[in-house]
């Protein structure tokens, strides 16, 4: 991602401050119907394409530039951008009254929900058929395509990657002296170093429509081998990875590392204190350079990767999807669209629309993406090593159905990090992680 023009094009953070927050929970609430609505092979016709605006108004100028250039096998195809605000209500009309697109992209769990219900089109046979020919499947970078794969099948494929890396102030680091951390003890020792200056080393917040104080939390339960969910699918929450991980959250907030407030913090109001100097580390979207103000903006920078006691790297990420519909006037012609799309989609990129990270290498590799330091330092530190993971971790490499319904920007996920991230709060670990497994398996679908 080269440009990222506010909180508003960090799609979750956006979500939530449009007042939609957990839109993808509200996919799954949605009424839908079963079944697949099959889909033909007619001789041509217009296929039905749906985007989101994932960037600035240049991004929907180059978005429909690309669309209008598809023709083949007598099909062209429509545009139609879908507003954030909305998106959850006209995928589910769209897909219950079999009236929605043909190829469309979508939130990071919205592939799954919908191959659930027979909705989607798997990909798997145009990966592994004309893209291992034309060269595309070795493009995505590593491990992209078994994001939102299930075990019936390649639900789709990652169109930009919304992702939760570890940022810090250089300026305040070089007045004080501090190292970047590499180690939950260093990253401590950082923290405390800034106590002493009135800085918080632990920046994040979960108030309104800002879910990345649970991302950070989960964030770092995956660091340490943990996550929510098994090998079977289930809620896996109390853990002893996951009650290391905790503790050593709860410790960051009890001893005064986090801002006392940041139970209550909108993604603004961190943003503001990271402008304020009075933020010199914290875990946020990609795009957080741009969603400061000033020279601060200059001065902040993408962190190495933590490595936990437990001697692991990781933390979250969300692949959001393009994906293929079963309601089509032809199913190789979905194909077709699908492919010319990712093998023409790179200025979206190049021409610094907004969007997200890429999830092609020769995208990523483009100077004019590369070019960014900070682009540059999550694509080789955290997303090539596999730093990233999805909500499925630690038994799934991909996102599933039951995400959506248990940690995907659900209300009890809010509870949880604010509960967290109030110093006051003098529950054990173990204690909240044993009252979130019970809430899990209750959400469970």
């Amino acid at each position: 991602m080269t440009q990222q023009s506010g909180a508003a094009f960090t799609r979750r953070a956006f979500i939530g401050a449009a007042g939609g927050i957990a839109a993808t929970t509200l996919l799954a609430a949605c009424t839908r119907t079963g079944g697949s609505t099959g889909g033909g092979n007619a001789s041509g016709g217009v296929l039905k394409f749906w985007n989101m605006p994932w960037g600035t108004p240049a991004f929907l100028t180059e978005d429909k530039k690309i669309i209008a250039g598809f023709k083949k096998g007598g099909f062209t195809a429509s545009y139609q951008q879908i507003q954030w605000a909305n998106f959850t209500t006209q995928f589910a009309t769209g897909a219950s009254s079999n009236t929605g697109p043909a190829v469309s992209s979508g939130g990071g769990t919205t592939s799954v929900l919908y191959a659930h219900d027979g909705k989607i089109q798997y990909m798997d046979d145009l990966i592994n058929g004309a893209w291992t020919t034309n060269g595309l499947k070795d493009d995505f970078l590593p491990g992209m395509l078994d994001a939102l794969k299930t075990t019936e099948g390649t639900t789709g494929v990652p169109y930009n990657l919304d992702v939760r890396p570890a940022w810090y102030n250089k300026k305040l680091f070089t007045q004080y002296g501090l190292q970047i951390p590499t180690t939950w003890d260093e990253y401590k020792t950082v923290c405390a170093t800034l106590k002493t200056k009135g800085i918080y080393g632990f920046g994040v917040g979960s108030g309104a429509g800002n879910n990345i104080g649970f991302h950070a939390i989960t964030g770092f339960m995956i660091n340490n081998g943990g996550g929510w969910f098994d090998s079977n699918q289930k809620p896996a929450a109390d853990t002893a990875a996951n009650e290391e991980a905790l503790d050593f959250v709860l410790e960051l907030v009890r001893q005064g590392y986090s801002d006392p407030a940041s139970s209550t913090y909108t993604n603004q109001n961190v943003y503001t204190q990271w402008q304020n100097h009075k933020i010199a580390y914290g875990i946020d979207t990609a795009g957080m350079a741009a969603n400061v103000t000033g020279a601060v903006s200059s001065e902040v920078a993408v962190a190495d990767p933590l490595t936990s006691p437990s001697g692991n790297k990781g933390f979250l990420y969300f692949p959001n999807p393009m994906m293929m519909w079963n309601n089509t006037p032809s199913k190789t012609a979905n194909q077709d669209l699908i492919t010319y799309y990712y093998q023409n989609m790179a200025p979206l990129w190049t021409q610094k629309t907004g969007i997200g990270l890429p999830p092609l290498k020769s995208i990523a590799n483009d100077p004019t993406v590369s070019g960014d330091p900070n682009n540059q330092k999550i694509i080789q530190d955290w997303v090539t090593p596999g730093i990233f993971k999805t909500w499925g971790a630690p038994g799934n490499s991909g996102v599933f159905f039951n995400v959506a319904n248990t940690v995907d920007g659900t209300q009890p996920t809010y509870t949880f990090a604010q509960q967290v991230l109030t110093p006051s709060n003098r529950q054990t670990a173990k204690q909240m992680l044993t009252a979130f497994q019970t809430t899990l398996e209750g959400l469970m679908k």
